[in-house]
Formats: C-alpha cells, structure tokens, sequence
C-alpha cells in the first residue's frame, strides 16, 4: 500500500511536470513564431520595395526583357536568394543559378499566383538547412505578370531558437527539481501532523482516554485533532457514566435481591408465626415487583439503543390516557402527602400514537416530579392543543435542577446530584418516545424553585 507522502509528492510532482513542460512547448512555440514573423516581415518590405519598382518602371516590356535588363535591381534589394517565376509557376531566373525552367508548386507560389503574398517553410535540394520563401506577385498595373521569390536559410534563425530553448529548458529542469524538494517538504508538512494525530487515535483505540493531540494548528488537520481530543473527552465522560452505571444497577438490583434472599431464609422456618409470613410475602412481592420493573426498563432501554423497537400507532384518545394515570398516580399523591392537579383541555381529538409509550412517558415524567417533590409541594399535570399540536405539561415544586446539569439530563446513564433514579436511563427512554413520534422534549428547570416539562406531539387536523 502506498502511503499519502508519496501519492502527495508525485501527485505534485506530475502537476509541475506538466506544468513547465506545458509552458516551456508553449513559449518555444511562440518564440519560434516571433523569429519566423520577424523574418518573414523583413522579406516581404523588401519584396515589396522591389515589387513597387517593377509596377512603376518595368510596364512597358515582357516579364521575361524587364527581369533581364533589370535584374540587378532585383539582386540589390536583399541578401536573400531571388527567383523570378512566370504565370505558370516556372522559374525565369534565380540569383544562385538554380537551374531555370523548372516549375515550382510551393504553397507560397500557388497563394502569389491568386494574387496573395505567400509563405512556405521546408527544404530544397541545393541547401542542409531549412529555408522560408516568401512569394509576392508582380503586377503591372491590374495585369499579373509574374511571381516575385524570396528565399533566406533559417540556419541561423533556428540556432538562435534552439540556444533559447536550451537555457529554457534548462530552467525548467531547475524548476523541477526545486519542485522535487518543495514536494517533499510539502508532504512532510502534511503527513507527519498526520501521523501525530494517528498515533494519539491509535493510544484512544486501545482504552487510553486520557492523552491529547493539543494540537495548536488552524487547519483541516488542526479541527481532526481537536476532534479526537473532544471524542476522547466524550469517551471518557461516557465511560465514568457507563461505570456509575453499571454501579447504580448492581446496588439496585442487590436491595431487592437482599430483601427477598432474607426473608426468604426467616420465612423458611417452622416458628414463623402468620402475621410474620403475611409480612414477609407481602415484601418478597413488593420487592419482586420493583425488581421486576428495573429488569423492564432496562430491557426497554437495549431495545431502544439497539433500534428493535417499533411503534404500535393506533387512534388514542388523550382524555383516558389521562384519566388512566390520574387513577394510578393519585393515591401516591395522597400517601405523600403531594397536591397532584390534572387538567385535560375537553374535547381534545383521536391522535395517532403508541398508547402504551406515550402511558408509559406520562408515568416517568410523573413519577420523576413526585420523586423530586417534597412532602406539602404540588404537582400539576397539564394537558391541552396549541394549533395541530398535543402540549403535555408536568410542573412541580421539587428541588429543581441546576443549569449546569440541564443539558445532560436526557443523556443515557446520567444521574444528577439530586438524583433519585434508578440507573439514570427513565428521560432518555422518554425521550427517545417522543422523538418517535416526531415530538419534542423540552426540560426547564431552576434550584430550589422547581421543574417544568413540556412534551410536543404534532397531530393531523
């Protein structure tokens, strides 16, 4: 497998090759261009300079007696090899004494011939080295009379453009290889905060919580590592939850157990009168039955994080909900010496829900207030409709719940100084319910003063 350090160098390493590679063909094609443009341009002012005499003093007489008699001042106008070619493209007379009579069909000849200048690059038989011809018609007055051709080496035009190109591409090189060390650097300075952040994740894997990246960069890296930093802090958090946990559980669960291991062993003898056994019955029940529930809600709990619950939604009218949980809960109130107040807006309608879960919400939230509610407090239950939604209100007058703790009440495992639950799972269960349902869940609460919950369940009209 490769690793990132060398998939970033060479990936940078093909970006400036192709880069000045793309560049350097790039100016050498435009600097060949200039050189030929240049060369060209000199050859056409002189082939019009000479183009010009001809049409102005050379009219009177064929082609063939003006080139002859005026040849020289063809000759004179340039350094560059002269050919004079008829109509039909043959050459009359050349300044090298290339042989005559022959017909040349170069591009530049054929665009003269239509009255063009024209211009063609290639190689002729009597020179090593490349050449341009430039070709100009020779006019007298409207009528064409021939073609003027001028032909220059490119020996020293392409030497120029081939030293240019060397140094050029030399720097390119040089650019290169600088990129070579800059792409190392690079992936350095990429892959080593990296592998910091890899070995801290890899110290996080196997149960260290407590190291840090404390990374102090401002990049993507940067927000990785404080990243970890904050998921190890959650870790951590979770895990001392998941420990008290665990502990608030195994002492649960071991108080009931101890209560009916005990009476179990005083019922189990011969002296025991009835009234004892009516009492030791009536507690190995009671106890049976608390433990019975503590083995429910966490049972309900592991379906809940395991995503195996599913709703029953049915048609519920809210009003024997209600009423349902007033019967069951008022003779706590009374025993504890609790007001207990419910007030069921009339003629609420049928909303589709999961009767049971939404029973066993009311019963939490409720049991929660009473739990939290000294003797002489209140408790009041509210339940009405705001436009298409299901308000359920629980306020109490208990001891209330500090800001601090607030946010994290409806966490899983969490238990509050103040807390009375069992294993600190009865709110996230509630709260998963109603999320169930598309509602919301909303805790406001001050020391001392007491705690208010409004529950949201939208509802078709």
């Amino acid at each position: 497998m490769r690793s990132i350090k060398y998939k970033i160098t060479i990936y940078f390493l093909v970006a400036v090759f192709f880069t000045v590679t793309l560049l350097e063909v790039l100016f050498i094609f435009f600097l060949r261009r200039h050189y030929y443009d240049n060369t060209e341009a000199l050859l056409v002012n002189q082939l019009k300079t000479s183009a010009d005499f001809y049409r102005k003093y050379c009219y009177s007489s064929s082609l063939v007696d003006n080139i002859y008699d005026n040849v020289d001042v063809f000759w004179k106008q340039t350094n560059a090899q002269v050919q004079v070619l008829d109509l039909n493209g043959k050459l009359i007379a050349d300044s090298i004494g290339v042989k005559e009579g022959v017909v040349i069909h170069d591009d530049d000849v054929r665009k003269a011939l239509k009255g063009e200048k024209g211009r063609w690059i290639g190689r002729v038989y009597y020179d090593s080295n490349e050449v341009m011809a430039v070709s100009y018609p020779l006019m007298s007055g409207n009528k064409m009379d021939g073609v003027l051709r001028f032909i220059t080496s490119l020996k020293e035009v392409n030497k120029s453009i081939r030293a240019i190109s060397i140094l050029f591409i030399s720097i390119g090189v040089m650019v290169f290889m600088i990129g070579v060390f800059l792409s190392y650097i690079l992936a350095n300075s990429i892959v080593n905060p990296i592998k910091e952040v890899t070995k801290v994740a890899e110290r996080m894997a196997v149960g260290d919580l407590l190291v840090r990246s404390n990374s102090k960069r401002v990049d993507e890296i940067g927000s990785l590592a404080n990243t970890l930093d904050y998921m190890a802090e959650e870790l951590k958090k979770r895990d001392e939850l998941k420990n008290d946990f665990i502990s608030s559980v195994s002492h649960e669960l071991r108080t009931p157990l101890t209560a009916i291991k005990g009476w179990a062993v005083v019922l189990n003898n011969e002296e025991t009168d009835r009234a004892m056994l009516d009492t030791g019955f009536k507690i190995i029940e009671k106890e049976s039955d608390r433990l019975s529930a503590m083995v429910e809600e966490l049972l309900d709990f592991s379906r809940f994080v395991s995503g195996k619950v599913k709703l029953n939604i049915e048609d519920v009218d809210i009003s024997q909900l209600i009423d349902y949980v007033n019967v069951y809960l008022r003779p706590r109130a009374e025993r504890e010496n609790i007001e207990f107040t419910v007030y069921c807006e009339p003629d609420l309608p049928l909303i589709s829900a999961d009767s049971s879960r939404l029973k066993q919400v009311l019963i939490n939230l409720l049991d929660n207030a009473f739990k939290f509610t000294d003797s002489q407090g209140s408790v009041l239950l509210k339940v009405y409709k705001a436009e298409n939604n299901l308000k359920i209100e629980v306020n109490d007058t208990g001891c209330g719940i500090s800001k601090e703790e607030i946010p994290r009440v409806k966490e899983k495992f969490f238990k509050g100084k103040n807390s009375k639950s069992q294993n600190g799972i009865g709110l996230s269960i509630c709260d998963e319910i109603i999320e169930m349902h598309g509602g919301t869940f909303q805790i406001n609460s001050e020391l001392n003063k007491g705690t208010k919950v409004l529950v949201t369940i939208p509802f078709e009209a």
